[in-house]
């Protein structure tokens, strides 16, 4: 009798311990499973610091610029070497690329992890410019346009190549005095 009940505590440790297995099983895959999130990075702007800025040609003036990102594969940020600058800022007075970035390394926590975060870049000022039938070369201080209205474009490329929906930001006030 004893070693029949020995064997019933056992399959029943034993049951218990692969429950226990299962149970932690689980809470680790919830851990490092994918949140949802699309293989393609998606932004979205959240903010200037400051709505105006002074003109120049030199970096006298400077705005933060904040976005929120999320990549449900994982792969922005991580180091890889055929990734330099992988955030893409316009200048939508002219069409030309403003400035570039590169998203800082996160650490690979897991296989497939999403990733999630905020990112603040800072933009140097820039000159004022003017229509093209007025002749005013850039970062005068003409009378006439005391200030320009300027709005940038921003996407994210991560380490396959996919790069993220654009967006635009709202409008900063460059002050042309």
């Amino acid at each position: 009798m004893p070693q029949f009940r020995n064997i019933k505590v056992v399959q029943l440790f034993q049951g218990l311990s692969l429950f226990l297995l299962i149970l932690v099983g689980i809470q680790w895959q919830s851990c490092t499973s994918n949140p949802g999130f699309g293989d393609v990075p998606e932004i979205e702007f959240l903010s200037f610091s400051k709505d105006t800025m002074e003109q120049n040609s030199l970096n006298t003036d400077s705005v933060f610029l904040k976005i929120t990102f999320t990549d449900g594969d994982g792969n922005l940020g991580t180091g890889a070497s055929n990734v330099t600058e992988n955030i893409v800022i316009t200048d939508n007075r002219n069409g030309d690329v403003f400035d570039r970035f590169k998203v800082p390394d996160i650490e690979d926590v897991g296989a497939q992890n999403g990733i999630e975060g905020t990112i603040t870049l800072k933009l140097f000022t820039t000159c004022c410019t003017f229509p093209a039938q007025d002749s005013i070369p850039p970062c005068f201080s003409p009378i006439q346009y005391p200030t320009n209205e300027i709005t940038f474009d921003i996407y994210m490329v991560d380490d396959d190549g996919n790069q993220s929906n654009t967006v635009t930001t709202s409008s900063l006030t460059l002050l042309c005095n």
